[in-house]
């Protein structure tokens, strides 16, 4: 299955990490080194996010 490549802006992503308590790990091991546990409440943050969004307008 092909990658889609970057859906989320790095922007985004920075903050979510942030919020979530992670960046430090980011910061020393760049995306890939992030926990799968991780990566999945930060996905799960983005779509809540972008609900947020959606009713909004």
């Amino acid at each position: 299955m092909a990658r889609r490549g970057n859906v989320m802006s790095e922007a985004l992503k920075v903050e979510i990490a942030k919020e979530l308590g992670f960046y430090d790990v980011v910061q020393k091991e760049g995306w890939g080194g992030i926990k799968a546990r991780d990566a999945g409440n930060m996905v799960k943050r983005a779509i809540e996010i972008a609900e947020a969004s959606l009713t909004k307008k």
